[in-house]
């Protein structure tokens, strides 16, 4: 698995990488099989108080790309909902990739 963890007007922080590491290990726990994620740290300080700092996370799982987005006043909470989101989308990926057809008891015999 590729992490990159870029910043856009901040400056990425051995602590701030360390913490979107940790969080981003769940993602790996559940589905072995991702690629390459990549995020992106933002913050953007035209908008208002309590959407300025954003988090964006690109996953390029094995046939597909999921894409997540957070904005939150604090980033260590953006970083927490995206983190939450990306789960959510893995989880119901997985769910999808699973072959859940059975053969039926006709053919069994």
């Amino acid at each position: 698995m590729n992490l990159t963890i870029s910043g856009h007007h901040l400056e990425v922080t051995p602590a701030l990488r360390g913490y979107v590491t940790s969080k981003l290990e769940r993602i790996s726990r559940h589905f072995d099989q991702v690629v390459d994620i990549k995020v992106l740290l933002t913050v953007d300080n035209l908008k208002e108080k309590d959407q300025r700092q954003k988090a964006e996370c690109n996953i390029h799982v094995k046939g597909k790309d999921l894409f997540a987005e957070s904005a939150h006043a604090d980033l260590y909470a953006a970083v927490d909902e995206l983190a939450d989101k990306l789960d959510r989308q893995v989880l119901r990926y997985k769910d999808k990739a699973q072959d859940h057809h059975h053969d039926s008891a006709k053919r069994l015999m």
